[in-house]
């Protein structure tokens, strides 16, 4: 057992850093997006399924309480917690357009969309990120495998170079920890400079 540890525990690191080597630049400018979009008004919309659903609704937490610093709440909002609005479009339309839906009454131009997806097939998460798309939002995809539809669709895409869900999800959490982290310093930094 102790050996299964070590391997999930490498396996982990390894797929972060092989993460990290092709997206480093392209983290700091999708927290460079966020941040003007924030600070222009705009807000984050963020929605997926199952262990992504999670991840939506932590970031979006880390983003109106706090991550590291004391700051204004920004405003943040993820898709996946109201059971009224998913069970009746769920009911009325298909578990497909749960989030097309939302996004269609939330989503403003500026604003950004982040879909969550581990194989980038989600039908759901595809038509919330085309429809955000449409609506003149900055879309970018967290997604895993061989990047999967949302890959074609979204603004920006992080693929995790992993077939594993387990390692996609823990890295899709340190994306989200490190963009609401440099979110936190630019906007910080923007503000005590004026």
């Amino acid at each position: 057992m102790i050996e299964l540890v070590r391997k999930i525990f490498k396996e982990s690191a390894e797929v972060k850093l092989a993460f990290l080597e092709l997206y480093e630049e392209r983290i700091v400018e999708v927290a460079g997006i966020i941040a003007t979009a924030l600070r222009d008004g705009n807000k984050v919309i963020l929605f997926g399924n199952g262990g992504s659903a999670a991840d939506a609704q932590h970031i979006a937490a880390e983003l109106v309480g706090r991550f590291k610093r004391e700051r204004r709440p920004l405003p943040a909002i993820a898709l996946t917690t109201d059971t009224s609005i998913l069970t009746a479009l769920g009911n009325d339309y298909g578990f497909e357009t749960i989030f097309e839906r939302q996004v269609e009454a939330l989503c403003t131009p500026g604003d950004v969309a982040i879909g969550i997806t581990t194989s980038g097939n989600s039908e759901n998460v595809i038509r919330g990120l085309r429809k955000a798309h449409d609506l003149g939002a900055t879309t970018v995809a967290f997604t895993g495998r061989n990047g999967g539809k949302v890959a074609e669709i979204a603004h920006y895409t992080f693929i995790v170079p992993s077939y594993e869900t387990p390692r996609i999800q823990e890295c899709h959490i340190t994306l989200g920890h490190t963009i609401c982290e440099l979110v936190d310093r630019m906007l910080c930094e923007e503000s005590s400079s004026s």
